[in-house]
């Protein structure tokens, strides 16, 4: 992990001058300050996350209005009351662009005095927070909004296992424990589906790859690999954290304020063609032209292949065609959520450009909304550069992830040599063939451990691979049972062999 760190030039360690500013942060809320607020401490809110997050800035209230609509409150860390313009501690998060997790430890955008402190919406302690509130009819449509600077005080940290067992009734235990809480949870629960249902009928992606779970023992070695399992405990905060994005955005875009966007563009058109020419193979097609390529089209599909075989490869493939998202000045809509307003505005702990736009929320707020030309057109240009410097530092850390990820896999299969799985082909190149086992790993099997004694032919246009003597073709998708020949946590690659199937006799 250190060499990870080294080659990707990460800072590992916060400046003396970043520290000590942090350090002369007060432990407590300014009291001179809640006058300036809305005051919210009443009312019942709560954080819900993994078990092991330390930093929580972001923390959710449902009500149902009069009129039968809800109102669904996100409460977001204040990070930028305390983390001043031109501070030390600003120009180190704007270096560092973003926290960086590898699953043995981050490194934090925020020294862990403000990160896992006075900045984390604590449970039972009083903290100030950069707040909307959205009034959200049957058909999950935000019709009114209201942006504040709030005091709240959570009322119980929740976590994704706990809010599943109680919305699946699971677990007696928990149900007694949160007993006087479940009304608010079924609520949340309500909410959530009403908002999931209308980003389907919009075309939002709903891209089943699942992601890894890397268990680690105390010492760091990875002793399990298995799928993610994500509950409706994940979808709800998802969707509530999606809709204050899209609001805030939409809000700040239409006062033409200067702001950093989430932006996610149209996938270019060839990619789609040659995604539609292996989705023809499985009787399926993207359909649009250049002038109109819609969401849509792409969420049917993945609609079509739920549950079946191809669907881990083609839900995939499509991750592949699309664009990379990015943070940019301008508005550009977000393709994959089907929106044409989004923003990153719920993370200012461990995202810059969270951070950046609740300085120019705030500065709105303090101004009731009439700001000068002058401070616009500087806040213009500085947008510009903090949304390609952390563009570029979010590449980094997501890079370091997954070579995190794949060092960790690698040395979970080093003692699995001769072993033998089931996988499934998850990419065909010109050098060999990658398969992704059940638990997620995926190895290279390479021409010549194919075991057929064979000259293989590369067919880019169908992403197979096929045998010039037998004809044997292997194509995406593909089940194959495969033995681990080799594992090396330093080059992070896993090697299989391809294994006969057993012919059974009669």
């Amino acid at each position: 992990m250190m060499c990870l760190i080294r080659d990707y030039h990460l800072p590992y360690e916060f400046p003396e001058n970043v520290l000590e500013e942090a350090n002369r942060i007060s432990d407590k809320i300014a009291k001179k300050d809640i006058p300036n607020r809305v005051d919210l401490r009443d009312k019942l809110i709560f954080t819900i996350d993994g078990e092991d997050a330390k930093d929580l800035d972001d923390a959710v209230c449902v009500e149902i209005l009069e009129n039968g609509n809800y109102k669904l409150g996100v409460h977001i860390a204040d990070v930028s009351y305390y983390v001043e313009e031109g501070s030390n501690l600003d120009k180190e998060a704007y270096l560092r662009g973003t926290s960086v997790y590898m699953l043995d430890r981050v490194i934090p955008m925020l020294p862990q005095k403000l990160s896992n402190g006075i900045c984390s919406l604590n449970a039972g302690e009083d903290r100030f927070t950069l707040s909307v509130e959205m009034e959200i009819n049957s058909v999950g449509q935000v019709v009114d909004a209201d942006v504040f600077k709030g005091i709240i005080n959570v009322t119980r940290r929740m976590s994704y296992t706990n809010v599943t067992k109680i919305l699946e009734n699971s677990d007696e235990a928990v149900i007694e424990e949160y007993k006087e809480y479940i009304g608010e949870f079924k609520k949340m629960e309500e909410l959530a589906k009403i908002l999931e249902k209308r980003r389907g009928v919009a075309g939002s992606l709903d891209l089943d790859v699942p992601e890894s779970k890397i268990t680690l023992d105390e010492n760091g070695k990875a002793i399990n690999v298995g799928k993610y399992e994500l509950t409706f405990a994940n979808s709800i905060i998802e969707q509530f954290m999606l809709t204050a994005n899209e609001t805030i955005a939409e809000k700040f875009y239409w006062l033409e304020a200067p702001f950093i966007y989430r932006v996610h563009e149209v996938p270019d058109l060839e990619k789609v063609s040659e995604l539609n020419k292996f989705l023809y193979d499985f009787g399926y097609k993207i359909k649009g032209n250049k002038e109109n390529i819609h969401p849509k089209e792409f969420s049917k599909v993945l609609e079509e292949i739920k549950g079946k075989p191809e669907e881990k490869v083609i839900s995939t493939l499509i991750l592949r065609t699309l664009k990379v998202a990015k943070y940019e000045s301008e508005n550009k809509g977000h393709f994959g959520i089907a929106s044409k307003f989004y923003c990153h505005f719920t993370s200012p702990i461990r995202r810059y450009p969270d951070l950046w736009i609740h300085r120019v929320i705030s500065k709105y707020l303090r101004q009731g909304y009439e700001v000068k030309e002058e401070w616009k057109e500087e806040y213009f240009k500085t947008a510009e550069k903090a949304s390609e410097q952390s563009s570029e530092r979010e590449k980094v850390a997501q890079k370091v992830e997954r070579d995190s990820i794949d060092l960790k896999k690698a040395e979970y299969m080093q003692d699995k040599i001769g072993e033998i799985y089931d996988g499934i082909i998850s990419s065909v190149t010109n050098f060999g063939i990658f398969v992704e086992l059940e638990n997620t790993v995926e190895g290279l099997i390479r021409f010549e451990n194919l075991g057929e004694n064979e000259y293989f032919i590369y067919d880019d246009m169908h992403k197979h691979l096929i045998g010039e003597r037998t004809n044997k073709i292997y194509k995406l998708g593909d089940k194959i049972k495969v033995q681990v020949i080799e594992a090396d946590k330093l080059t992070r690659k896993i090697a299989f062999q391809r294994v006969e199937e057993e012919k059974e006799e009669f």
